[in-house]
């Protein structure tokens, strides 16, 4: 199907992966440097394109290689304003900790680092790796942040049950309307009310109780929902756009959690934070796949 793509249209490449999007969104709106990515690769030219396009961003890379497999691709095919998604995850499945996150100048990162976020996608892949980070930010008292990034996550059982081990660390949760109702039913609450499920899952046992924790809703065109763990609710109406105007919705989601992070991690209120997140997810709509523009516009409570 890839061999199609190339030889009957004109596609157009962009570094992608749900986490890496999310890091390039928040770096956008960073100083140089402030962000690092792991994940798995192969030993190819996607790779090195995926490289250059976060040199380009100001974002910090660190690769596994993996040389018997290809970097994953995953091909986006848009029908109006709907996408189709096919993966090939190839590489990104195959990170192993005992030869990237264990090693002791990787480790020192981790370490290094005050925040952390990671895709509900890597629950398929290295479970242990997620609560190895996990159990280092809520014994330091950093912030872990997770995406349930699909309700399937939430709906089989090998994958259900990794999200349960890690729920207890969550100290924010980012998802969409669609993964929160799977992970409602996967809980067994007799809801589809969005508000009632975020308040369900941020009362959720929690291990570092020196934070409250915050989850968050995005629902496509209307307003997000966040939810603390003191039971309050709120909701935030999104930036409007015409039709006409919307180009790929494709890494929307990713770049709402890259605008809300590049603030959050500045100490800004969560309500600042959720303004920026709109922001970059509308500026990201206009544009063809999770791409940002180089002249950087003004964004809410920045006067650059």
């Amino acid at each position: 199907m890839y061999e199609e793509f190339v030889k009957n249209y004109k596609p157009v490449y962009v570094a992608g992966g749900a986490a890496q999007n999310a890091a390039r969104g928040a770096q956008y709106l960073l100083p140089p440097k402030s962000t690092i990515y792991f994940g798995c690769v192969g030993d190819d030219k996607f790779a090195q394109e995926m490289r250059n396009a976060a040199a380009k961003e100001g974002l910090t890379v660190d690769y596994l290689v993996n040389k018997e497999y290809p970097t994953g691709t995953c091909g986006v095919i848009i029908t109006g304003h709907n996408r189709s998604l096919i993966a090939n995850l190839s590489a990104a499945e195959q990170y192993k900790e005992s030869e990237h996150l264990d090693l002791p100048e990787k480790w020192k990162f981790v370490e290094n680092a005050e925040y952390y976020y990671i895709a509900g996608f890597f629950l398929t892949v290295s479970t242990s790796s997620i609560l190895k980070i996990a159990k280092h930010a809520a014994e330091q008292n950093k912030a872990f942040v997770m995406n349930i990034s699909a309700p399937f996550l939430c709906q089989v059982p090998p994958f259900k049950k990794s999200m349960t081990e890690v729920a207890p660390y969550w100290d924010i949760l980012i998802c969409n309307e669609a993964e929160a109702e799977a992970f409602a039913v996967s809980e067994g609450w007799e809801t589809k009310d969005l508000k009632e499920i975020a308040i369900k899952v941020a009362q959720l046992p929690k291990i570092n109780t020196k934070r409250q924790r915050i989850v968050i809703f995005t629902h496509g065109n209307e307003p997000t929902i966040v939810g603390h763990q003191d039971g309050t609710v709120k909701e935030y109406p999104i930036i409007q756009i015409e039709s006409k105007d919307i180009v790929d919705t494709n890494g929307a989601g990713d770049a709402f959690v890259g605008g809300f992070l590049s603030q959050y991690v500045q100490g800004k209120s969560i309500d600042e934070c959720v303004a920026v997140g709109h922001w970059l997810a509308n500026l990201n709509i206009k544009l063809v796949g999770p791409t940002y523009p180089e002249d950087k516009l003004s964004y809410p409570g920045n006067s650059n």
